[in-house]
């Protein structure tokens, strides 16, 4: 995460890791750059003025190759004294500026940042200079110290202080401790080759700690040696944990910076010098620690910096959303639950970034999951959606008794909490459908909490509260709409996309088994209807403004079947077996269709005079019609299957059946009834003509019903008797209530609606066979007069609400008008010279593509003919040109052609270029 916009990026593992005080902070010369103090470079450029001398050649190759440690071993070989006179320059050039502001700031930060909980002390420099003794004589700041060689074991029992890798300036005037500073590379080698002690420590502090560099460039010499000393433990088979360091870089060189030191064995921290300027790295050691410091308070001042920032602009420079879900998963739950209490509310957005699958293998420890040593690259887990603890984690079990899924921990919970506050936000259902919609328990019970303390507060009228609770948190009261979709949540009604109700399992076991009562339960569990939420289509980029009044404003839904592809598992099952067994299943199949037209009731999609079966189901009775676009209208021809199969076995449970499904307050259940009125022998005519004469013949008028009132007129009306054709003939001839369509219409078109309404049922009764009355013979004369186009359809179609076609339909090609293009050159240009049509259906086409394909001369000299005439179809050039760049032109074509070539130029040379290109 980065403290501080255009900062380094700490890794969370990193961070966690110095949580528990696995961390080693190893300081480099470049944290004491606020203190006017050199580096490596500038030490030697220091050093050679205040000696009076000029580099040698040998000393300037050396130099010029980075190797400063070099550098300064061959000056103290030719100075007189050798190595005094350049530890004592040494000590005048490393005197820190105490004036410059901040000069000590970064050392402070790094004795926080290296102070564990427990209040001991591990930090170690390779740094001569005294501004953490400095520092350390303030206040509640001091600590040990260890000066080269006296070195501790770098372990937690043994160790409790500041290490100073390379030795000490001493406070006054001291030849001897001058002379054991590891400063050249005569020095270097002694304490890192030879002797070998600083080797040694370095060896271990990595064998027990993450170590961090910090303050280092990546061609320090200190650097190369304790690489170089750890690439010797490697190679022996020692196990050297991933080192990090804090790098600088210049804008665009990241990649390579990162392979540098890759190289090395460390893990880049980089972070972007501005101006020269470091201050990213320092505002960075200096935040880090004071948020180290402050513990979950610190964590919680992260919450409350950003809890009112949007997510989308973070940006990779200042990436606040990296900072708030390091503080956010803090195992305390502290920080967690100051983000779910912060008032106004924090945007649903924070949603996104906390399920951002951001996390790996390297994080598992943060979340107290200890990772194997193989690491599994291919685990990614988000802050709401992780591996559990031990502590949380469910047992293995063969058998369990009671929740399978594991128990949440105080982050996770407060999380939850802080969702509740957005019950009314249709992002949150969608989000929750997308991953399977199946909630908690324990968040579960946080809703219905929530929700039965808006309902007791609306009863007992105590609006002040509800105001209240609005004004911090707007989206936190569902409306009535989304009352609705959260009770099909919290019911399980919506369908999770990768629970797996294995149809195909069940089918083998019927095969081998027979229906028996175990069977035909689970068959109502892969059966029962379902919704499935996503995200509803929007024109344009701007949301809606206005207050919902359907759900389908809120979220797209669907009504669906538990398990899927039922329709085309149901066609293996056509076998006796099957047949024998659907009259079992009869009661089971009505009660699965009422539930699913419950479901389109209760989302705002049926009532009792309307529903949406003759959209998906257009025709009860098998017909090609029915496209079989949605599963759930399976249950209505199961229910038809099933109620047939039991007419052949028991024709009065049938009928008796088929009287009782007019009574459900369903347009479908109407349709079934009128379907089972159309069978032989099942319902009398007087029962069906009432029917279709109750509440003004709205059943008889019904474009949801229109289907099955057809075929019902059509089938059954010459079964009529006298009395009751009359009635059915009076009903007809009274035409469709106006209150049944929409208000506005011109009169004229009303008559025309009523005329139409009224020949088609008098038609289709008079097609059954049977003779019309007086009055009814009469008027269907004179409307069949009035209009010409008035006739019935050779394929039923005059019987549907609604007609769909398209290629391999049996009605395709007497529907399909193809315009064929000329052969001979003159009736081409003839043809030509029409206007296009537009299409007015997917059925017109022509065939001039065609043409231009596999005649391109042909097309092209008709067209050549229209230009000498000053007539340029641009539709049919672009048509032209698209077909000839996919037609093969045939060698002698081009030879035949070729004496006419000159007369199509001439043709096109009169019109300008542009004018063909359209």
């Amino acid at each position: 995460m980065q403290f501080v916009a255009n900062g380094p990026d700490i890794p969370d593992a990193l961070l966690q890791a110095h949580e528990e005080g696995r961390v080693v902070f190893f300081c480099g010369a470049g944290i004491s750059y606020p203190a006017g103090l050199p580096g490596f470079k500038g030490l030697v450029d220091e050093i050679y003025r205040r000696v009076g001398t000029s580099r040698l050649a040998i000393e300037q190759e050396a130099y010029e190759r980075n190797q400063f440690d070099a550098t300064l071993d061959l000056l103290e070989r030719r100075l007189p004294g050798n190595r005094i006179p350049v530890r004592q320059k040494l000590a005048e050039a490393l005197k820190p500026k105490w004036r410059r502001k901040g000069a000590a700031d970064s050392h402070e930060a790094l004795l926080e940042l290296a102070r564990c909980r427990d209040g001991s002390l591990r930090l170690v420099t390779t740094n001569f200079d005294r501004v953490f003794e400095r520092v350390g004589k303030r206040p509640g700041k001091a600590f040990d110290a260890y000066a080269a060689p006296m070195l501790p074991i770098p372990k937690n029992s043994r160790w409790n202080g500041l290490v100073y890798l390379h030795g000490l300036l001493p406070a006054k005037p001291d030849d001897t401790a001058l002379n054991r500073l590891v400063l050249t590379s005569g020095d270097f080698g002694l304490a890192y080759l030879t002797e070998r002690w600083a080797a040694r420590f370095v060896g271990e502090l990595f064998r027990n700690y993450l170590v961090c560099f910090v303050g280092y460039s990546i061609n320090d010499p200190v650097l190369r040696y304790m690489m170089d000393a750890l690439a010797a433990d490697r190679m022996l088979g020692e196990f050297i944990p991933q080192a990090y360091a804090l790098g600088d870089c210049e804008r665009g060189q990241e990649h390579a910076k990162t392979i540098e030191w890759a190289a090395k064995g460390v893990t880049p921290i980089l972070y972007e010098v501005r101006s020269g300027s470091h201050s990213a790295l320092h505002d960075t050691l200096k935040l880090w620690a004071a948020t180290y410091r402050g513990g979950t308070l610190g964590k919680e001042g992260i919450v409350v910096a950003h809890a009112l920032a949007r997510p989308s602009g973070s940006t990779q420079q200042d990436d606040f959303v990296g900072r708030m879900l390091w503080a956010v998963s803090d195992e305390s739950g502290l920080p967690a639950k100051r983000f779910a209490d912060f008032n106004p509310v924090p945007a649903l957005e924070w949603l996104e970034a906390f399920s951002d699958q951001r996390y790996l293998h390297i994080d598992l420890n943060r979340f107290g999951v200890p990772p194997r040593r193989e690491a599994d690259d291919k685990l990614r887990f988000s802050l709401v959606q992780r591996p559990a603890p031990y502590r949380h984690a469910p047992w293995m079990t063969i058998v369990s008794g009671g929740v399978g899924g594991s128990q949440w921990d105080d982050v996770m919970f407060h999380l939850a909490r802080w969702l509740a506050r957005h019950l009314n936000d249709p992002a949150l259902l969608i989000w929750l459908a997308q991953r399977g919609g199946q909630l908690h328990e324990r968040w579960t019970w946080l809703i219905e909490q929530q929700l039965n303390r808006f309902a007791q507060l609306l009863r007992e009228g105590r609006t002040a509260e509800l105001d209240e609770i609005r004004s911090q948190s707007p989206n936190a009261i569902p409306s009535p709409l989304m009352q609705t979709i959260w009770r099909l949540l919290l019911t399980g009604r919506v369908k999770a996309p990768w629970r797996e109700l294995d149809f195909y399992r069940w089918k083998d076991r019927l095969k081998r088994e027979g229906l028996n009562t175990p069977l035909r339960l689970q068959l109502r569990e892969l059966l029962s209807p379902k919704v499935t939420l996503k995200k509803p289509f929007r024109w344009g980029s701007e949301e809606g403004t206005e207050e919902a009044t359907r759900i389908k404003e809120l979220v797209d839904w669907e009504l669906v079947l538990a398990a899927d592809h039922v329709r085309t598992s149901l066609r293996d099952l056509a076998d006796d077996q099957w047949q024998t067994a659907l009259p079992a299943v009869l009661d089971d199949f009505q009660q699965l269709l009422r539930d699913a037209l419950d479901l389109l009731r209760e989302l705002g999609e049926a009532d009792d005079r309307d529903d949406r079966s003759y959209w998906d189901l257009p025709s009860i009775t098998p017909h090609w019609q029915n496209r079989g676009f949605r599963d759930w209208v399976t249950l209505i021809e199961l229910v038809r299957d099933a109620w047939l199969e039991t007419r052949k076995s028991a024709p009065e449970r049938a009928r008796h059946i088929a009287l009782a499904w007019f009574d459900v307050p369903y347009p479908t259940f109407k349709r079934l009834a009128l379907f089972a009125a159309s069978q032989d022998d099942v319902i009398n005519s007087e029962k069906w003509v009432e029917w279709l004469a109750s509440n003004n013949g709205w059943w008889l008028w019904s474009g949801g019903t229109k289907r099955e009132t057809m075929r019902l007129l059509v089938l059954q009306g010459s079964e009529l008797s006298p009395a009751n054709r009359a009635t059915l003939e009076t009903v007809i001839l009274a035409g469709p209530p106006r209150h049944m369509y929409r208000e506005g219409l011109p009169s004229g078109d009303w008559e025309s609606i009523v005329g139409d309404a009224v020949w088609l049922r008098l038609a289709k009764l008079r097609e059954s066979g049977g003779l019309l009355g007086q009055d009814a013979s009469l008027r269907l004369e004179s409307l069949t007069a009035a209009e010409s186009r008035r006739r019935l359809a050779k394929d039923q179609q005059d019987e549907f609400s609604h007609w769909m076609s398209g290629t391999g339909d049996p009605d395709f090609e007497s529907k399909r008008r193809v315009d064929i293009a000329p052969r001979k050159r003159a009736d081409l240009v003839q043809w030509l010279k029409q206007p296009q049509p537009k299409m007015s259906s997917f059925y017109d086409e022509d065939t001039w593509l065609d043409t231009c394909r596999t005649r391109f001369f042909h097309s092209l000299f008709a067209l050549c003919d229209l230009a000498s005439e000053g007539i340029w179809p641009a539709g049919r050039w672009r048509e032209a040109l698209q077909a000839w760049s996919e037609g093969i032109l045939i060698a002698r074509s081009w030879r035949h052609a070729a004496p006419c070539w000159p007369g199509c130029l001439t043709r096109l040379c009169r019109r300008p270029l542009t004018a063909l290109l359209g």
